[in-house]
C-alpha cells in the first residue's frame, strides 16, 4: 500500500507531528506491526514496519517503542526488533529495564493460583489456551468454537476475575488477569517522560489500546487499526496500512530534520532597500524576508524551514537549472535567468514606514510557474488567501498583506492549515509584475510605473557607488563588498545589521546558531569605518547619532550593552522556534541573542577609532577643525574614555561572546588602550582638551597587556591573561600599534597564530573549549586580520596567497558569509556577514597600496 492511499487528514496530521522537536512513535504489536494469525507463535512483524521503526528510532530527537500485551521475552523473540526500539510487555507492566511495579511474594503466590485456575478452565474447552507471563496470565480463545469461547470467558469473569488484587484486561478473544497494575497509557507516558518527547504517535487495534489513546493530548496522533469503537482520532483498515503510515512518517520526519534541499549559503543573494532585506536562492525562491523590520518575524522563512515555513518561488514550467544569477552592476537588483525566462527582483524604496514591499518581474518567452506561500510570524497561525481581480489578500494576521498581480489567475490549495497560491503565467506578450505589499490593504495600481520605480531604486545604489574611492585590487568585488555593507544599513534609524539572517549554522547540524539581525556597537562601528575608508561618511555620521540616542537611555557610558535592536532598544529574551527544523537540519533556530546581557569591554575602542577616521576624512576634504571633529563627536569620545576608565580592569566575555565565565581578554584590554590612545591623538590634532589622567591610563593599560598577555610557554600573546590558549583577535596588539610590529614578540604571535589557528584557506578564532558542543568554521574576518599581520611583518607573499583564498570563498554574486569550512569547502554562518566584507575591503586596500 502507498502512503497516498492513506486518508488525507491522517497524512496531514502525520506531517504536522513530524515537525515537533522530540517525537515518540509507539505501537501495539499483534494486529498492527504484525497481522493477526491463528497461531500467536507465528505472529511475525512486517519487515517494512521493522525497518521503518528502526529508522525512526535512529533519527535525532526521535524515539520508537512497541507496547504489547505479550510477555516481554516473547515479544522480543517474535518481533526481532533492533535494540534502538524500546519494548514494553504485559500491557505496560514489563519494561526492557525491569518491571515498573515490584512483584512481592504474596503477588507471586496469587499469580500461581491464577495460572492453575485458568489451565483448569482451558482443559474444559478445545482450542482454549493459557499464556503465563511474569506478572499476569492470559486465557486465549481465538482458536475455540464461538460457543466454547464465550463459556470459557464467562467462567473466568465469574470466578478468577473477581479475586482481590487482580486487574482484569479484556481484548479481542483474550482475557488477561494481572497481579500488578497494567496500563498501556501509563507506559506511553513513562516513555514520553523518559525521552522528553513533545508529541507521540500511537497505533493500536485492540480494546487494551484505548487506554493509550486516552493518554494522548495536544499534537499527539492516535490511529486505530480495524473496526470497533475507539476514541482515536484516525482509523486505518489493516496492519498493511500501519506500514504505509510509518513509512510516510519516517520520510516526513527525516526531511524535516535534515532541512532537505538547502541551497549552499554562499549561493544566497541579498536584496536590500534602505529599510528591508531579503534573500533569494540561486533558483529564484525568495527564501527569507522579515516584516516590518529586518529584526522582526519572517513572512518567508524557507531558509530555515523549507516550503512549509513560507516561500515565494518562480521558475520555468519545464524544469531546468538557471543559467545565471547576478546583480545588475552597482545595484541591489538581482536577475535570475533561465533559457528564454528571467526574473528580476528588487525591494522598492518609495514605501511608507511600517511597509515592506518586494517586486518580482517575470520576462521572456517561456511560461513560468509561480508559487506564493506567505507564512507570517515564522509560520505561526493559519494563512488564508483570497483571490481578487488584481491579486491576492492574505488573511489570518493582525497586519494586512497583499500581492498585486493583475491578470494572473490563481489556483489556491490548502494543506489543512495554510493556503498556497499557484499560477502559470506567460510573459511572452509583456512582462508580468508581482508586487508583494506587507502592511497595507492597497491592491491598486501604483501611481509610478514599475520601470520608473526600479530605476529610482537602482539610482540610489549606483549614484552612491560612483562616488566611492575603491581599491584597484579586485575593484568589482570590493565594490560589491561596499554595496553589501551599505545594504546592511538600516537607514531609518542609522543602525547597522551584523548580518541579514538568524541561525545559519556555524556547523551543519550543530547548535551554534545565532541571531545576527541586530546592531552590535562593535560591528556597526567597523562597518561604518570601512565605508569611511572608501569615501562615504554618511553611514558613520548616522550611526554615531544612533549611538548618542542609545547613550541617552543609560545612566553612564560604561553601561552600554554589546548590541541593541535596530531601533536602539533592548533585545527580547533569546528564544527558540521549535517549529522550524533549521538550515540543513541545524537546530535550534533562535530569535533574540543572549549576548545582549554580556559584558564586552572592547566596544568603546571601535567607536572612538571610527570618530577618528571620520574627523581625518573631513579634515582631508578641507573642513575646518571645528567641523572636522564636532563638539558632539568629541563628547562621545570623552564618554568612551570615561567608560574605559571605569571598567577596563574587569574581566569580560570578549569579542567572541563566549558563553562561559568572563576572563581578562587581551583583545578587550587592547581596545581599551586604543580608546584612550586615539582620544589623545584627536585631542592633539584637533586642539581638544584631553583628560589629565588619559596618558597615564593609556600607559598603564599598555604595560599590563605587554606583561600579562605574553606567555613564554607558547611564545605568543594569548587569548587571556589566565591561559595558554590563542585567539586570532590578539593580533590587534600589533594591528593597533600598541606594540611595534617589528617587535619579536609580535612576530612570534603571528607565527603562533598561523601554526595554531590557520587551516588552509581560513583562520579559526580559537581552538579552546568554549562551553558549547560541536565545532565551527574558520572566520573570514580572522583571515583578513592575518593578511594584515603578514604585511606588517614583511610576509607579503603569504598575505597575497591568503587574500586570494579569501576572494575564492565568495559566492557567485560576490557575497561572503561569516565562516568557511576548509574541509567541506563550503560557507557557514549568517549571510551576508558585515565582518567578512569589512575584512575583504581592508585587505584589498592594503594590498593595493604600494609597499613601503
Amino acid at each position: 500500500m502507498s502512503a497516498l492511499d492513506l486518508p488525507i487528514e491522517l497524512r496531514r496530521a502525520l506531517a504536522a507531528v513530524a515537525r515537533v522537536p522530540r517525537l515518540l512513535v509507539a505501537s501495539d504489536y499483534d494486529g498492527t506491526l504484525s497481522p493477526i494469525v491463528s497461531d500467536p507463535d507465528n505472529a511475525h512483524p512486517h519487515a517494512e514496519a521493522v525497518r521503518a521503526l528502526r529508522n525512526l528510532a535512529v533519527l535525532p530527537a526521535t524515539s520508537a517503542a512497541v507496547i504489547s500485551g505479550r510477555a516481554l521475552k516473547d515479544l522480543a523473540a517474535l518481533s526481532r526488533l533492533p535494540v534502538e526500539v524500546k519494548l514494553v510487555g504485559s500491557h505496560g507492566s514489563e519494561f526492557d529495564v525491569g518491571f515498573v511495579h515490584a512483584i512481592d511474594d504474596e503477588s507471586k503466590s496469587l499469580l500461581r493460583d491464577i495460572v492453575i485456575g485458568l489451565e483448569a478452565i482451558a482443559n474444559r474447552f478445545p482450542g482454549v489456551g493459557v499464556e503465563a507471563k511474569p506478572a499476569s496470565a492470559a486465557l486465549h480463545v481465538r482458536n475455540a468454537m464461538p460457543e466454547d469461547a464465550e463459556h470459557a470467558l464467562a467462567a473466568v469473569r465469574g470466578d478468577l476475575a473477581l479475586r482481590p488484587g487482580i486487574q482484569v484486561t479484556e481484548g479481542k478473544s483474550v482475557i488477561e488477569l494481572s497481579v500488578v497494575p497494567t496500563d498501556k497509557g501509563s507506559a506511553l507516558d513513562i516513555i514520553r517522560h523518559q525521552e522528553s518527547c513533545s508529541a507521540a504517535v500511537f497505533f493500536g487495534d485492540d480494546v487494551t489500546d484505548e487506554k493509550a489513546f486516552a493518554s494522548l493530548r495536544g499534537p499527539d496522533v492516535g490511529i486505530k487499526v480495524g473496526e470497533g469503537e475507539t476514541i482515536a482520532e484516525f482509523r486505518v483498515n489493516r496492519s498493511d496500512d500501519v506500514v504505509a503510515a510509518l513509512a510516510f512518517l519516517l520520510e516526513e520526519r527525516r526531511t524535516w530534520l535534515s532541512g532537505a534541499h538547502a541551497a549552499p549559503i554562499e549561493r544566497l543573494t541579498m536584496l536590500a532597500s534602505p529599510r528591508s532585506k531579503a534573500l533569494v536562492t540561486p533558483d529564484g525562491t525568495i527564501t527569507w524576508l522579515c516584516h516590518p523590520e529586518p529584526d522582526a518575524a519572517a513572512i518567508f522563512a524557507h531558509l530555515l524551514g523549507g516550503d512549509a515555513a513560507g516561500h515565494f518561488t518562480i521558475g520555468p514550467t519545464r524544469e531546468a537549472l538557471p543559467l545565471s544569477q547576478r546583480y545588475i552592476d552597482s545595484t541591489m537588483t538581482v536577475v535570475t535567468r533561465w533559457a528564454s525566462l528571467a526574473v528580476i527582483d528588487y525591494l522598492p524604496h518609495d514605501v511608507d514606514a511600517g511597509r515592506t514591499d518586494l517586486t518580482r518581474v517575470i520576462a521572456g518567452r517561456a511560461t513560468a510557474v509561480v508559487t506564493f506561500a506567505p507564512r507570517p510570524e515564522f509560520g505561526q497561525g493559519q494563512v488564508i488567501l483570497e483571490a481578487e481581480d488584481d491579486g491576492l489578500r492574505v488573511h489570518g494576521f493582525n497586519e494586512p498583506y497583499v500581492l498585486r498581480s493583475p491578470g494572473v489567475r490563481w489556483d489556491i490549495t490548502s494543506d489543512g492549515g495554510h493556503h498556497t497560491a499557484h499560477a502559470v503565467v506567460d510573459p511572452s506578450e509583456g512582462d508580468i509584475t508581482l508586487e508583494l505589499r506587507c502592511g497595507t490593504e492597497d491592491l491598486d495600481e501604483h501611481p509610478i510605473s514599475e520601470v520608473e520605480r526600479r530605476a529610482q531604486a537602482e539610482a540610489y545604489w549606483w549614484q552612491w557607488a560612483a562616488e566611492l574611492d575603491l581599491p584597484t585590487l579586485k575593484p568589482d568585488l570590493a565594490k560589491r563588498s561596499a554595496l553589501t555593507l551599505r545594504g546592511l544599513v538600516h537607514e531609518p534609524t542609522g543602525s547597522i545589521l551584523a548580518a541579514a539572517t538568524t541561525s545559519l549554522p556555524e556547523e551543519i547540524g550543530g547548535v551554534r546558531n545565532w541571531d545576527y539581525r541586530y546592531c552590535w556597537l562593535r560591528d556597526a562601528a567597523l562597518t561604518s569605518h570601512a565605508l569611511v575608508d572608501v569615501g562615504s561618511l554618511a553611514e558613520a555620521e548616522n550611526y554615531l547619532d544612533w549611538v548618542h540616542g542609545v547613550l541617552e537611555t543609560l545612566p553612564g557610558p560604561e553601561r552600554l550593552h554589546p548590541l541593541y535592536t535596530l531601533a536602539g532598544g533592548a533585545l527580547p529574551p533569546e528564544a527558540v522556534l521549535d517549529s522550524l527544523p533549521g538550515y540543513a537540519g541545524s537546530r535550534p533556530v533562535r530569535v533574540g541573542n543572549a549576548a545582549n546581557q554580556q559584558v564586552q569591554l572592547d566596544v568603546f575602542g571601535p567607536i572612538v577609532n571610527l570618530i577618528s577616521a571620520v574627523a581625518h576624512r573631513r579634515d582631508a576634504r578641507g573642513a575646518d577643525r571645528a567641523s572636522a571633529l564636532t563638539d558632539r563627536d568629541w563628547e562621545l569620545v570623552c564618554s568612551m574614555v570615561t567608560a574605559v576608565e571605569r571598567r577596563w580592569f574587569e574581566p569580560d566575555h570578549g569579542i567572541w561572546e563566549i558563553r562561559d565565565n568572563p576572563r581578562h581578554h587581551v583583545y578587550s584590554k587592547v581596545m581599551g588602550w586604543l580608546t584612550v590612545d586615539r582620544a589623545l591623538a584627536l585631542a592633539s590634532t584637533f586642539s581638544r582638551p584631553a583628560g589629565e589622567e588619559w596618558e597615564s591610563l593609556r600607559d598603564e593599560i599598555a604595560e599590563e597587556v605587554l606583561e600579562k598577555g605574553w606567555n613564554d610557554d607558547v611564545r605568543s600573546y594569548t587569548a587571556a591573561y589566565d591561559g595558554t590558549d590563542l585567539d586570532a583577535a590578539t593580533l590587534f596588539i600589533g594591528l593597533t600599534g600598541l606594540i611595534d610590529p617589528t617587535d619579536e614578540r609580535f612576530r612570534e604571535t603571528v607565527r603562533a597564530t598561523e601554526a595554531e589557528l590557520r587551516s588552509g584557506s581560513t583562520v579559526y578564532r580559537y581552538r579552546h573549549e568554549d562551553g558549547l558542543p560541536g565545532i565551527e568554521g574558520g572566520f573570514h574576518l580572522c583571515a583578513a586580520w592575518l593578511v594584515e599581520a603578514y604585511l606588517l611583518v614583511g610576509q607579503r607573499n603569504d598575505a597575497e596567497a591568503l587574500f586570494a583564498q579569501l576572494v575564492a570563498a565568495a559566492g557567485p554574486t560576490g557575497l561572503l558569509s561569516e565562516e568557511y569550512d576548509p574541509v567541506a569547502e563550503r560557507s557557514l554562518g549568517n549571510h551576508p556577514q558585515a565582518y567578512s566584507h569589512i575584512g575583504l575591503l581592508r585587505c584589498a586596500q592594503l594590498l593595493a597600496a604600494k609597499p613601503v
